[in-house]
């Protein structure tokens, strides 16, 4: 990807993904809109992915007037690790850090637990629901090989079999995240995904950061009562759009 000031880029994942031009701006704004606008005109753009903070309600009534459709609301929770003691893993599984070779299993739990999955490639009926599900695969799977993606991997061994994984990156010198959290349906219920939080959480303490970041679609609630119970609180909500030239 080539970013712009403006925080505009070009996608070449997704233009692989979906066999169209795709632009990105994670961070669209009143005062970025007119040049991200011309970016994608000059780039022949087809779909921009822009995300912006659900308080901007006037700017996202602009939006919606430019013809940007809402495909998903994007909550974050945040986890001060240290205010109170990070509560007991309480694993009913083996979690441990992905080994060379596993990515494959990685892959298949991926397919598996993110099948369907309704984020905001999904939302779009515009997009291939079967490329839509492999955006989940490709992002576990690079998160096993690209330090860039990730900066660790962890897996849930049951039984002598992978079930689950988790990928870990640090966003700043005080903050580090979770960002994608996969199980097998034949795995869930039982306790694993509540594990993932709390090893990311104390991968985080260890390697000197004080703040663990977690994120997910608003309407997933399950997730967000396991955060809740570990102690995290809401941090910031995004938007979502999808804007077809084509």
């Amino acid at each position: 990807m080539t970013e712009q000031k403006t925080g505009v880029m070009r996608s070449a994942i997704d233009e692989a993904r979906f066999g169209i031009r795709v632009a990105r701006n994670h961070a669209l704004t009143a005062e970025t809109l007119e040049e991200t606008l011309a970016f994608c005109r000059e780039q022949a753009i087809d779909m921009l992915i822009a995300r912006t903070p659900s308080q901007a309600i006037r700017f996202v009534q602009q939006l919606e007037a430019l013809g940007f459709q809402l495909m998903d609301t994007l909550v974050y929770y945040r986890r001060d690790l240290t205010r109170t003691p990070i509560p007991e893993p309480q694993d009913a599984a083996l979690i441990r850090p992905v080994r060379s070779g596993e990515e494959a299993a990685v892959r298949a739990i991926a397919a598996q637990a993110f099948q369907g999955y309704y984020g905001h490639y999904h939302a779009d009926p515009r997009l291939d629901q079967a490329a839509c599900d492999a955006a989940y695969v490709s992002w576990a799977e690079r998160s096993c090989l690209d330090r860039s993606v990730a900066d660790e991997v962890l897996v849930a061994e049951l039984d002598g079999q992978l079930v689950g994984f988790a990928t870990l990156r640090r966003n700043t010198s005080t903050q580090g995240e979770c960002p994608l959290i996969g199980v097998v349906p034949s795995a869930q219920r039982r306790g694993i995904y509540r594990s993932f939080v709390v090893h990311a959480m104390q991968w985080c303490l260890e390697n000197g950061m004080n703040e663990t970041v977690v994120s997910t679609q608003i309407t997933n609630l399950a997730v967000q009562k396991v955060w809740v119970r570990l102690g995290f609180e809401p941090m910031q909500f995004y938007y979502t759009f999808h804007k077809w030239f084509t």
